[in-house]
């Protein structure tokens, strides 16, 4: 609710229709008619804000945004890490998450982006800064949409690269303490899986073994928390945009299995 009125509306893409202005135009009389007085932007539109690295293109927003504002509807601005531009995906596929058979998935679909990787936040957080910094005060902008339905759409919406498996063993020191104590939680003195000082493992992979469930993340406290410490990453980066902003920050559209308690 704001200023004493129930928003009502929706995701809208208009970056699909750029070419074409009078349907961009007919969208804004049609959610009048409707009485829609609040979209959000943006979630998917990194390519047509950022379409080469470091160059942005956001004029176009910005006309949208004015011509909401002449119609009193509010703006929920996203941050656009949900759908990676090809020139990203090109230029460092690391950002793409990998499968637990290794193989890394291939660019073209949303949310395929790796939660740890140093790359894609590095160029999250430059995307998202620009986006501060240019609407971050305009009157009908209300709040941010951080990223969108973190948990992915590929088999099991996890990533397994290096940096993720990395992640893994550090957040196993931490939930186990010692290598006794994780040990004895996944009984690996069954079937002589017993993991000692030295080795490296990793989790579950689907070519390998499966001695110890526990060695699947996705089942476990392990998975969500990746998604969540990215939320609380972009949350925090955008804290410290708060020069150029003037919205409180809004983290919405998990998917089902996080849960934020």
């Amino acid at each position: 609710m704001l200023g004493g009125r129930i928003l009502y509306g929706g995701d809208y893409n208009p970056d699909q229709w750029l070419e074409h202005p009078e349907v961009l135009e007919q969208d804004v009389r049609l959610m009048k008619e409707s009485k829609v007085n609040c979209v959000s932007l943006g979630i998917f539109a990194w390519a047509a804000l950022e379409p080469e690295e470091g160059v942005y293109q956001m004029d176009w927003l910005d006309r949208l945004i004015t011509r909401m504002e002449e119609e009193d509807i509010q703006i929920i601005l996203a941050t656009p890490s949900a759908a990676m531009p090809h020139w990203l995906t090109q230029r460092y596929p690391e950002v793409m998450q990998v499968q637990a058979d290794g193989r890394r998935n291939l660019p073209g679909k949303r949310h395929n982006f790796c939660y740890t990787s140093p790359v894609m936040r590095e160029k999250t957080k430059a995307i998202d800064r620009e986006l501060s910094r240019r609407f971050g005060r305009r009157k009908n902008v209300i709040l941010w949409h951080i990223s969108n339905e973190l948990g992915g759409n590929f088999a099991d919406s996890v990533c397994h690269c290096e940096y993720c498996q990395a992640a893994f063993r550090k957040w196993l020191k931490k939930k186990y303490g010692t290598l006794q104590n994780l040990n004895q939680a996944w009984w690996n003195y069954f079937g002589a899986i017993i993991i000692r000082i030295g080795n490296r493992f990793t989790a579950r992979c689907r070519m390998g073994r499966r001695p110890a469930r526990h060695f699947c993340w996705t089942g476990g406290d392990f998975r969500p928390s990746r998604s969540m410490i990215f939320i609380r990453w972009k949350c925090r980066r955008s804290e410290n945009t708060r020069n150029f902003r003037r919205q409180p920050i809004l983290c919405i559209s998990l998917r089902g299995w996080i849960t934020t308690g």
